[in-house]
């Protein structure tokens, strides 16, 4: 009887990763369904990212696909900027670690308006930046 009750909670822990890992399948089975639409994509546990042409949505990823989309044109930003830990950094000089990642885009509309788009992955977000960048300089040079 005693040696059932210790295997009770290891029970439990095995139910419960079973369920996470089932529960992030339908996560990214959403997000991929989603991103079918998009030119360029990325999804992690804070954010789902997708662009295409001019214009970025982003949003919390569900089971039922992304939540919380907002949308803004690559026109509209007047920067882009890597925050690491709530301090912007240059996508060339990294650190090794960080806490909170996020992509800030700095919108023309007033120097106070900005968005954060969230990241788990410091590189990602090093690599997404550049993109980004390079897309915005595009679109720049198409407006009169």
């Amino acid at each position: 009887m005693e040696r059932g009750l210790l295997w009770l909670p290891l029970l439990a822990v095995f139910f419960w990763l079973a369920w996470s890992g089932w529960n992030e399948y339908q996560k990214v089975e959403a997000y991929r369904r989603w991103a079918a639409d998009y030119d360029k994509a990325k999804y992690d546990l804070y954010a789902v990212l997708g662009q295409q042409g001019d214009q970025l949505t982003w949003g919390l990823p569900t089971r039922q696909g992304p939540v919380n989309l907002q949308q803004v044109s690559l026109g509209e930003v007047r920067e882009i900027r890597l925050q690491v830990d709530g301090q912007p950094v240059a996508a060339e000089s990294l650190p090794q670690k960080a806490r909170k990642i996020a992509l800030e885009l700095v919108l023309e509309r007033s120097p106070a308006a900005s968005v954060l788009v969230p990241f788990t992955d410091l590189e990602m977000a090093g690599q997404w930046a550049a993109y980004l960048e390079r897309e915005r300089s595009k679109f720049a040079g198409d407006r009169p």
